[in-house]
């Protein structure tokens, strides 16, 4: 055999080639230095690149995802796959970039995990856990049609405001409702609440809302006085309703008990049954009469804010009017804001948001299947504290047949029960496709439910003894938790658990924002929209304090 670049015979046997290169017998060719350069530098490269992908995929890890391996994965988790929700949103006719709600990637395998356009979504986490992040932002960002959305704070909107008005996510554009102030937004539009009410079932479902969402928590319902109060309500909305009145004379109504117009209309178009319901409060004695309106006067308290006013009344300007059912036909975002606490506006944030999903379904009952044609995604964040929507937990999953696609975020276990009680909490939970554990919990006893759906793993244990006869061996077949209950209270930032119906919990790594192809549209958004990236805010002089 020749060498190339030279005429001398090479031996084929390895060895003897190099003893004679070391005697000098045969001459090492230019061109082989120029191969073996070559060759060398290829394989430093390779093996540089697997060590940097190696250390990078071991700073990643964290102390939970060697449990990953005992947790769903691959078939286990088949229906959260991609080509699952692919497969689905091609059965339902849903012609989307993103074919459902991305959630994050296994750690086991780095499979993707979506909730489908039929799936009902829930995430307990708590504060500082990445659920904007990693759910919220990425749900709405990737949205294919109508979005509403509500929270305390102005992070979600800025992230993705920009977004939402560059793309092709309908005709109705980007609306924020922002009675307090959240975001600074001024009431450059107007939304009717009356125009949900068309009869009195509809005026009692808006009173019910602003029963209970202006109920402080924790605090007990009276039997008589509420009820009574919710029926006076119910009443005035019918009469402002009826008599195209702005629902803020609602409340002048409520401040007056010798005001007899509300009866006077409802008598006119017919209601009668209503109008004699609030005949009768004013009849009463002076103190039973007093404390009706006044529970009835507490309900709609945010309609006495002069600041709600403005996004609840037509205004003396025109201005456009927010319509839900268009809304959900032209498709467009929807930001309700509301700060917790007293006097704060969540009556009509739960009032807005069940508008839009009451329009959504009625037009969903039209359209081809029950189904709107065009998912609408609604992520209510802070649920329990913005957007107290009684009847949530029976709706939930009716919801999901029609196109109407929800991920409801909470704090804590606990947030829920103060909102719908343990029954609605169990409900909503169970009525979840997608169950999502973000981390930041402390709740052992909501952990260690967690725990015990996550299960078990089989061990084999050996133990030694020794005696006269000899050393034995003896091996047991044991059963510890996966993950237990202080494993779930210390969870890693980065991590979540998501428990599907029909498949088996899986551990996933949450792939922020700042990790999706539509990043620097979002940074752009922000540098537009939120006060602490924009350049174009003068700061704020603060006035000096005398030294106590």
């Amino acid at each position: 055999m020749a060498w190339a670049g030279t005429t001398a015979d090479v031996p084929t046997n390895p060895l003897n080639l190099l003893l004679e290169l070391a005697a000098g017998d045969i001459a090492w060719p230019r061109q082989a230095t120029y191969s073996a350069g070559i060759i060398g530098a290829v394989v430093t490269l390779a093996a540089t690149t697997v060590v940097v992908a190696v250390t990078r995929a071991r700073r990643r890890r964290t102390r939970v995802d060697a449990a990953a391996r005992h947790l769903g994965r691959g078939r286990d988790i088949e229906p959260t796959s991609r080509a699952a929700v692919t497969a689905t949103a091609q059965r339902l006719g849903v012609i989307a970039d993103t074919p459902g709600v991305f959630l994050g990637r296994t750690v086991a395998s780095n499979a993707d995990v979506y909730g489908s356009y039929e799936d009902m979504l829930i995430e307990i986490a708590g504060p500082r856990t990445g659920k904007t992040t990693s759910r919220a932002v990425p749900a709405i960002a990737d949205a294919p049609g109508p979005v509403i959305v509500t929270s305390n704070k102005r992070d979600i909107l800025d992230a993705t405001r920009g977004l939402r008005e560059a793309g092709d996510h309908g005709k109705d554009g980007v609306w924020v409702f922002d009675p307090q102030q959240v975001a600074a937004e001024q009431p450059t539009w107007w939304w009717n609440p009356l125009s949900y009410v068309v009869d009195d079932d509809t005026a009692r479902e808006l009173a019910q809302h602003f029963a209970f969402a202006s109920r402080e928590t924790g605090a007990r319902a009276d039997a008589y006085f509420d009820g009574a109060g919710l029926q006076l309500l119910a009443g005035l909305l019918l009469a402002a309703a009826r008599g195209v009145q702005p629902v803020g004379r609602v409340y002048s109504w409520l401040t007056d008990v010798n005001n007899t117009q509300p009866e006077n209309l409802l008598r006119e178009h017919g209601d009668v049954a209503m109008a004699e319901t609030v005949e009768a409060v004013r009849a009463a004695p002076d103190k039973q009469r007093g404390g009706v309106f006044g529970t009835a006067q507490q309900m709609a308290g945010c309609l006495g804010s002069s600041r709600v006013a403005a996004w609840v009344n037509p205004g003396p300007t025109p201005r456009p009017e927010f319509i839900p059912h268009q809304f959900v036909r032209r498709g467009g975002t929807l930001y309700s804001l509301s700060r917790e606490g007293a006097g704060n506006a969540g009556p009509l944030v739960t009032a807005l948001t069940v508008a839009v999903v009451k329009a959504a379904e009625d037009y969903a009952t039209t359209c081809p299947g029950g189904r709107l044609p065009v998912p609408m995604i609604g992520v209510l964040d802070e649920a329990a504290n913005v957007c107290r929507w009684k009847d949530l937990p029976d709706l939930y999953s009716h919801y999901g047949s029609r196109g109407i696609v929800l991920l409801t975020i909470l704090q804590s276990w606990a947030q829920g029960v103060d909102c719908w009680g343990e029954r609605g909490m169990e409900k909503l939970w169970s009525a979840s496709n997608r169950r999502i554990y973000g981390g930041g919990v402390s709740d052992a006893a909501f952990l260690d439910r967690l725990s015990k759906l996550i299960g078990d793993r089989e061990l084999l244990r050996a133990s030694t003894s020794t005696s006269k006869q000899g050393t034995s061996v003896n091996r047991q077949l044991q059963r510890e938790q996966i993950l237990d209950v202080a494993e779930l209270a210390a969870l890693p930032a980065g991590r979540a658990i998501v428990f599907s119906s029909g498949s088996r919990a899986t551990l996933i790594r949450s792939i922020p924002w700042m990790e999706r192809p539509y990043a620097d549209r979002i940074r752009a958004s922000l540098a537009r929209f939120d006060p602490g990236t924009r350049t174009d805010i003068a700061p704020t002089a603060m006035p000096l304090q005398e030294p106590s």
